[in-house]
């Protein structure tokens, strides 16, 4: 099964900057998606930015509104890894932050698609 492990998570100041980081390990697979959501106490999980396939050439990325110009995501397809850099950092960002996989993987049984999510870093932004 894949697993997702996430890192860079911690404490920082608004106005601040934190990269998360999350690799995908376990046996054969492809990544369709990778990318993070977000929850907040309180509140709802919600998509903060994702990259997906489109393609032989392009990948399509997604922000969400309340992100857009400050943070940024990218993927490494060879490593299967997703970073996120998150800058100008606000309190109302604070929440704990999933790194999120899909795709399809081999298994003894042949092959399936899978949704992995990873165990979730806290983000929190204080003075």
């Amino acid at each position: 099964q894949v697993q997702l492990a996430e890192s860079g998570g911690g404490l920082v100041q608004p106005g601040g900057s934190l990269r998360l980081s999350c690799a995908a390990s376990g046996g054969l697979f492809t990544v369709t998606a990778m990318g993070w959501h977000r929850q907040a106490p309180g509140k709802q999980r919600e998509l903060v930015a994702g990259i997906a396939n489109g393609g032989p050439v392009n990948s399509r990325i997604a922000y969400a509104d309340s992100v857009k110009g400050r943070f940024i995501v990218s993927r490494d397809n060879a490593k299967n890894t997703v970073d996120l850099q998150m800058n100008d950092l606000r309190p109302e960002d604070t929440a704990v932050y999933y790194c999120y996989a899909d795709g399809h993987e081999v298994t003894p049984e042949g092959p399936r698609k899978f949704d992995s999510t990873g165990p979730g870093t806290q983000v929190t932004v204080s003075a």
